[in-house]
């Protein structure tokens, strides 16, 4: 359903595809676990290489998302590996690279078009909150927020992101940043826990 979305040009059954696939993007990085290299960064490349994948897409062509996708991101990981030694730093996903019109920083989780961690219906599932709600001491108290508001958390009511702008009397677009870097936190957290109970 959302592929043929997708093809009719809907951003947010694209989003959907990407929110959906991040999973395929830390099963692959873990393949690369071992080498000399910060797996947020890693995690980052292959984000953009699902982000690509989703944006070449054809079905007709007689590939299945997953495998073209897994193919995309392990093309961006080893080109990584080979640029790596011409580059004397890898930009996060949380390193500012720049300040958007009204002075907040922009960061490359910023310009990426979807948040970058399927947390969201989890958010949303009475049987996951506390499970989830436990890595909130990570976020600052602006993140805790608009989480909270977003997602209808402590008694509060859901909104879009628009109302909460308005709420928190900032711009939509920050908000979003707001969203994304928060929960990219709590993935970051999520993937440290499942490969810590792996390793036990």
């Amino acid at each position: 359903m959302f592929i043929d979305q997708l093809l009719a040009g809907d951003d947010q059954a694209r989003d959907k595809l990407i929110e959906h696939n991040l999973r395929l993007v830390a099963h692959l990085v873990k393949k690369y676990e071992k080498k000399q290299t910060n797996q947020d960064d890693l995690i980052s490349i292959g984000i953009i290489g699902l982000i690509k994948a989703i944006d070449t897409f054809h079905p007709n062509k007689g590939t299945k998302l997953a495998t073209y996708a897994a193919r995309c991101i392990e093309n961006e990981i080893l080109m990584h590996f080979r640029q790596q030694k011409k580059r004397s730093k890898e930009t996060s996903l949380e390193e500012p690279i720049g300040h958007d019109k009204d002075g907040h920083a922009i960061a490359l989780l910023d310009v990426l078009t979807s948040p970058t961690v399927d947390l969201d219906e989890q958010l949303q599932q009475n049987n996951d909150l506390v499970k989830i709600k436990k890595y909130f001491p990570l976020l600052d108290d602006r993140e805790k927020k608009v989480l909270m508001l977003r997602f209808g958390l402590g008694n509060h009511t859901e909104q879009t992101q628009k109302n909460i702008a308005k709420t928190l009397n900032i711009s939509r677009s920050y908000v979003s940043r707001i969203e994304k870097r928060a929960l990219f936190k709590l993935f970051k957290a999520y993937q440290q826990d499942i490969e810590a109970k792996q390793t036990d």
